[in-house]
């Protein structure tokens, strides 16, 4: 018997020239919105939804690696999706990747 599998694929939705470092965006990837963060270079993917009450989390406040909820003030390090108040929350990752010419890629799940 054949199993069905729905293979995950990658999408390129931006580019690093678009996403200077210490900045994030939102972007839409197979009907999702997806928070992307240039962290020194590095570019995260993150369900664009805070884990509390699903308030968009393009609408907070990013200073350094720390992401500030606008709608209840939970906050996250955007480099390990880590929750650092509550420290038991944690944000949704995607799988991201810059490939040598800068174009950022994400696949969801």
């Amino acid at each position: 018997m054949t199993e069905n599998v729905t293979e995950q694929r990658w999408h390129e939705v931006s580019h690093l020239d678009d996403l200077w470092e210490g900045e994030m965006t939102s972007v839409e990837v197979e009907g999702k919105s997806v928070l992307l963060v240039n962290m020194d270079g590095d570019v995260f993917a993150y369900q664009n939804r805070c884990p509390h009450q699903d308030w968009p989390l393009e609408d907070g406040d990013l200073d350094g690696r720390k992401l500030t909820c606008a709608q209840h003030l939970w906050e996250f390090d955007v480099c390990t999706a880590k929750g650092i108040n509550p420290a038991t929350s944690r944000l949704v990752a995607y799988d991201c990747k810059v490939d040598d010419d800068g174009a950022i890629s994400v696949r969801v799940r």
